[in-house]
């Protein structure tokens, strides 16, 4: 049975919280700046993101919440959580096989040459309570 709420109680949005993270993001001069203060970098030139986020990818419905590859060696994928989630693992794994399918679609992965990917990096915000 769903818990009822009451006038006094706050309920909250998720997806909303979720998009406004990722809308806010969506700006490179932003995203820049988050970038630096996870990292202890100081880059001043938003040209070294390339934004990466899935989108509802077809294999498995995918949607993450911000994806960037920095200077060609770095994926970062960051997630935004208002509740907690013990399957984050399991969803940044299938995150970055789905990233990692779509950088290499037009390389030959059976061949002889060696296909540089970045290095993956996983950040997960989280603003509940519990």
């Amino acid at each position: 049975m769903p818990k009822k709420t009451t006038p006094t109680e706050n309920t909250v949005n998720r997806e909303y919280k979720s998009s406004i993270f990722a809308m806010l993001f969506q700006d490179k001069t932003k995203l820049l700046e988050l970038y630096n203060a996870i990292s202890g970098t100081n880059y001043t030139d938003p040209d070294i993101l390339k934004i990466v986020t899935l989108e509802n990818a077809i294999y498995m419905g995918l949607k993450n919440d911000l994806s960037l590859i920095v200077l060609e060696i770095r994926l970062h994928l960051y997630e935004h959580q208002s509740t907690p989630n013990p399957n984050m693992p399991l969803r940044d794994l299938l995150y970055v096989a789905d990233q990692f399918s779509d950088l290499t679609k037009d390389m030959n992965i059976y061949g002889r040459k060696q296909i540089k990917i970045p290095s993956p990096h996983f950040f997960v915000f989280y603003n509940g309570e519990e």
